[in-house]
């Protein structure tokens, strides 16, 4: 910005360094979504999540008796990343420096060497023995130096030849000898990133945006469109925590069922699916859902210039270092989205060729009721993302409260199944998990209106905020995070 450069460059360039720095969390294997703002009106909408080869074959993965997709060490697990095409995108139509510019200080990183994030030197232990981590051999505490060649000759190629230097380049033709016949050259030629409408509803006086499905940010707009109508209290009564949770399992419960690309945005949001959805919730006592009918795993980022513009942009590898492949001559890390297809023959999110995984990744926007920016923020925590931004929303719009503690105020989260991925897999048996500085009162408020809640350590995510005001831009990087920071000049 400094330089002269817009908030699309800032979030490029500050993407760009995650990417060599942050590969626990984000980084070229891995996909991107983004919301974009200018003047009034709605933002435009970027969905650079990466599709399921060509040769994708949900058949063999039943004949071998898989009932979901695999976890980890597994191609088919991994679509087409979007993440150089998302940049690449957002470049093309906003971007005011030229790209090089943009990417220079990370490919500088990679190339001289970076101190190590307590982060990432920690969680660098568990793919000590995967082919393709040779960047982090040598890693053994926060502060050693990292260097990643590989990662910075990709770059260069972006910053070159643009999007096809890469997917044309020596990063597509790993990927294609990594995937042996689950992608075919074509998939690499077309681009991945698509500019979609966003979807955005009125709650609080404000239009509230997110990305449409695949991404699950219908449930951030969902739960709070349902929480507007149930007259909250204040934050320190433990009825608003019971209140909000339960919009939120009334939003998410049948996310399953729901959620794939095809899936109609306006309708999963509309006032009569919702409103059947708050009338089953009692300010008492939990309700039955029939009735309504750990670890760094995402970079989220945000940026607004001077001039107005604002981007709220979200970045993931899935969970933690991704399917633990490589592309081994360039150690890039391969993300694991495809966990969220369904093997289920006919289930609208079932793996395929050339289909899009139902996607965590929400990134949020408000305006003004005159159209004006009010707000970008967004947070990573996996199925819980939607949940986080209920909870800034309502601090924000509702509470009137300053960033620091929209996004430092105490959280809970749903928690189910075994990972950060299967919350919903089972939503009668969720458990409501509080931080310890939220307020006292709300573990035993939820557990007596018959909530299983307790306080635990989990995945609260890390949110940030920035929110523009009369008198200027106030911001808020998450304290939960190790290597979270808010600037500005």
């Amino acid at each position: 910005m400094a330089a002269g450069g817009n908030a699309v460059d800032a979030a490029i360039a500050a993407n760009s360094v995650l990417a060599v720095t942050a590969q626990h969390m984000c980084g070229l294997g891995g996909d991107l979504f983004a919301l974009v703002h200018i003047g009034t009106g709605p933002p435009a909408c970027l969905n650079a999540s990466g599709r399921a080869g060509s040769g994708a074959d949900p058949a063999a993965l039943l004949a071998e008796g898989s009932s979901q997709m695999p976890h980890r060490g597994d191609v088919r697990s991994i679509p087409v990343p979007g993440c150089a095409d998302g940049w690449w995108a957002l470049h093309q139509r906003f971007g005011s420096l030229p790209m090089a510019d943009l990417l220079a200080p990370a490919i500088h990183l990679a190339t001289d060497g970076f101190a190590a994030s307590p982060l990432l030197a920690g969680m660098a232990v568990q793919v000590r023995d995967v082919h393709g981590a040779q960047d982090f051999a040598g890693l053994t505490g926060p502060g050693d130096s990292v260097t990643r060649p590989g990662v910075a000759a990709v770059l260069r190629s972006l910053a070159e030849d643009g999007r096809d230097g890469v997917y044309l380049g020596a990063f597509g033709e790993e990927l294609l000898a990594v995937g042996g016949g689950e992608y075919s050259p074509s998939d690499l030629a077309t681009p991945g990133a698509d500019w979609v409408h966003p979807l955005g509803l009125e709650i609080w006086g404000h239009q509230v945006w997110t990305v449409p499905p695949n991404s699950q940010g219908y449930l951030a707009l969902a739960a709070a469109r349902i929480a507007e109508g149930l007259d909250l209290p204040r934050e320190d009564d433990p009825l608003r925590a019971h209140l909000l949770v339960e919009a939120a399992r009334m939003a998410g419960h049948d996310r399953p069922d729901v959620l794939h690309e095809h899936a109609d945005g306006r309708a999963l949001v509309d006032d009569a699916r919702l409103g059947a959805r708050r009338a089953a919730i009692r300010r008492d006592s939990t309700a039955t859902l029939g009735d309504a009918w750990r670890d760094g795993d995402t970079t989220y980022l945000c940026a607004v210039d001077g001039n107005g513009m604002g981007v709220s942009l979200i970045q993931s590898n899935a969970d933690g270092f991704g399917s633990h492949l490589t592309l081994p001559d360039l150690g890039v890390f391969l993300h694991n989205r495809g966990i969220g297809f369904n093997l289920g023959p006919g289930h609208p999110a079932c793996y395929g060729p050339g289909r899009r995984p139902p996607h965590t990744l929400a990134p949020a926007l408000v305006t003004r009721p005159d159209g004006r920016l009010r707000a970008v923020l967004g947070t990573m925590g996996g199925d819980a993302q939607p949940q986080i931004v209920l909870q800034m929303l309502v601090r924000m719009l509702l509470d009137g409260a300053d960033p620091g503690h929209v996004v430092g105020g105490g959280r809970w989260v749903l928690t189910g199944g075994g990972t950060g991925f299967s919350t919903w897999d089972d939503p009668d048996a969720l458990k409501v998990v509080v931080e310890e500085h939220a307020p006292f009162s709300w573990v035993p408020g939820l557990n007596e209106r018959g909530h299983a809640a307790l306080v635990d350590s989990v995945n609260f995510g890390h949110a940030h905020c920035i929110e523009v005001t009369d008198d200027g831009l106030r911001g808020a990087a998450d304290p939960r995070s190790l290597i979270g920071e808010a600037a500005g000049f």
